[in-house]
């Protein structure tokens, strides 16, 4: 399928290397509010993200190359674009489980694990070398960064950012846009817009909300 990317910064580079290694898709246009104009780069198009109306057809994907939560958010808000349209995309290198679920638009980077009925619901991103453990929830627009993990049975709400090699013990909720810092063991509950850093990890401030 030809898809377009919205976002044309580091993370979408990433995207770009998975669609490569995947031979699922073809990149025919980067979209980022950066460019004024269209143009043609390596006969891919490049221009502003509301220049998609242009280039969106019925056999046309979409994939939403941009590493913050609150973004994607937004932007799946403003375009409204039809859900069908969003593509997923997993490096073959992930070990996905067949019980398990992953929704649309959701990026599965290299060497990334999920196992048995595991739900990772819409947007998100599984960074590099991330797990999610069986019956695992991860809700819309969240992001777990490299080597982060979530042992059996945790909850994560929408727009939470769990930090890279971070771990969150089995059976806990992560409430929605909090965020989990870099390093952190997560032994309880944390509420929503809580950031939450250290080992064990405190609470030490609200998080950004969108």
């Amino acid at each position: 399928m030809d898809v377009l990317l919205i976002g044309d910064g580091g993370h979408s580079k990433v995207i770009q290397d998975i669609i490569q290694s995947e031979g699922k898709h073809r990149v025919i246009g980067l979209l980022d509010d950066k460019y004024e104009r269209g143009s043609i780069r390596n006969n891919v198009f490049v221009g502003p993200v509301d220049s998609i109306f242009e280039r969106l057809q019925e056999n046309v994907g979409i994939i939403l190359a941009i590493g913050n939560n609150g973004v994607r958010k937004k932007l799946v808000e403003r375009l409204q674009i039809h859900p069908s349209q969003f593509v997923t995309v997993i490096h073959p290198s992930a070990i996905v489980s067949p019980s398990a679920s992953i929704g649309r638009g959701t990026v599965v980077m290299p060497k990334v694990v999920v196992n048995a009925n595991a739900v990772v619901n819409d947007h998100c991103i599984l960074n590099t070398g991330s797990t999610v453990e069986h019956d695992c929830f991860v809700d819309r627009f969240a992001h777990l960064s490299p080597a982060s993990t979530l042992t059996g049975q945790v909850y994560i709400e929408e727009g939470v950012n769990i930090g890279a090699a971070a771990t969150v013990i089995p059976g806990l909720k992560i409430g929605s846009w909090s965020v989990i810092g870099a390093g952190a063991t997560v032994i309880e509950d944390i509420t929503a817009n809580q950031t939450a850093v250290g080992c064990p990890a405190k609470v030490i401030s609200k998080a950004s909300v969108i």
